[in-house]
Parts: structure tokens; sequence; C-alpha cells
């Protein structure tokens, strides 16, 4: 019997306390109904609101094992991230979840630019115990990574447990899209 693999996806917002009308919970909806990829999605609107829902997830739910992707998606450049005008850098952003992510795929939405040094990468990897983190190197307003490339990632993953393999069949089956954004992967 082959296990379901779920997505835990946060999304930064200005309030948490003021509801919003979300692309990526549609896109998500959609990802369930129409290629059965499961998801949680909750809203952060700080660093420790951040680390608090992650943390309610490693602790609180019994399913954490099949959380194979943590789905971010937030603001920032290169090798920071963006919450609500506080930048941090990846590698701020490990140590708060060291050791947390064991055998996880960490995946930016497009909203965040992810150019990462070779150092800054495996140091992100080593630190939080992901097998990867992915994303893009372009963030076009035009183009939203979450309506189009992140479903097809998402898909292929729940399809493929082997995700460099998966890379390479989203470059052939969309290279324009992939190269578009600068789909990005380390690991």
């Amino acid at each position: 019997m082959e296990i379901e693999k779920f997505i835990y996806c946060l999304e930064v917002v200005p309030d948490i306390d003021i509801p919003i009308e979300s692309k990526v919970v549609n896109a998500l909806e959609d990802l369930a109904l129409k290629q059965g990829v499961a998801s949680i999605y909750k809203t952060s609107d700080s660093i420790e609101n951040l680390e608090e829902s992650l943390n309610t997830l490693f602790y609180n739910d019994h399913n954490f094992k099949d959380y194979a992707i943590i789905y971010l998606v937030m603001s920032g450049k290169s090798n920071t991230i963006e919450l609500n005008g506080y930048c941090y850098s990846i590698e701020e952003f490990a140590e708060i979840f060291e050791g947390k992510l064991s055998g996880k795929i960490v995946h930016f939405s497009n909203r965040k630019i992810l150019d990462l040094t070779q150092e800054e990468s495996q140091y992100f990897l080593a630190v939080t115990g992901a097998v990867a983190i992915s994303g893009y190197g372009f963030s076009l307003s035009e183009v939203s990574s979450i309506n189009t490339i992140d479903n097809i990632f998402f898909s292929m993953l729940e399809d493929n447990d082997d995700f460099k393999d998966v890379v390479e069949t989203m470059f052939q089956k969309h290279y324009k899209l992939c190269n578009l954004l600068d789909f990005k992967l380390y690991y």
C-alpha cells in the first residue's frame, strides 16, 4: 500500500487576524481535487508565529512523517526571507528549525527569489535535516508559480519519490516555464 504524502503550506500575510482571499488556498484545493494531493494551509505574520505553526506540526500532528513538502509562500531575495518588513538570512531560518525538517523538501513559491551559494544550501540542509530546498530564481508578478508549476511539482512528487528525477521530468515537459522562473533545486 502506497503512503499518501501531504503538503504543509505556510503563507506569510500582513495580519493573521484579518481574513484574506488567497490564491494559494484555491491552488491547493485544486491540487487536492484534481490530483488527490492533500495539504494543510496556515498563515503567519511573524517569525514567532511561523515557528509556532511549524512546532505545532512537529510535536502535535501524529501524521507529520507523511508531510513530504513544507511549502513556504513568502517574500525575500537570494538568501533572505522577509516576514512583514523583517529580513532573516537562510542561515537564521535554518537555525530556528534545527533538526526539525528531517527528510522533508522545503519549497518556496516564486514570491521569494531563491539564489543560494553551495555553502548556504548545504548549511541549510545540514542544519535542518531537509533532503532538498527548491524554489525559483525569478519573481515575476505576471507569472505566479502558485497556480502553475508548483502544482505540477507537487503532483509529480506524489507519484515519484526521486525528486531529482521529478525535476528532470519537469524540465523535459515544462522547459519554458521552468526556465522562465529559473526553477532551482538544492540537495
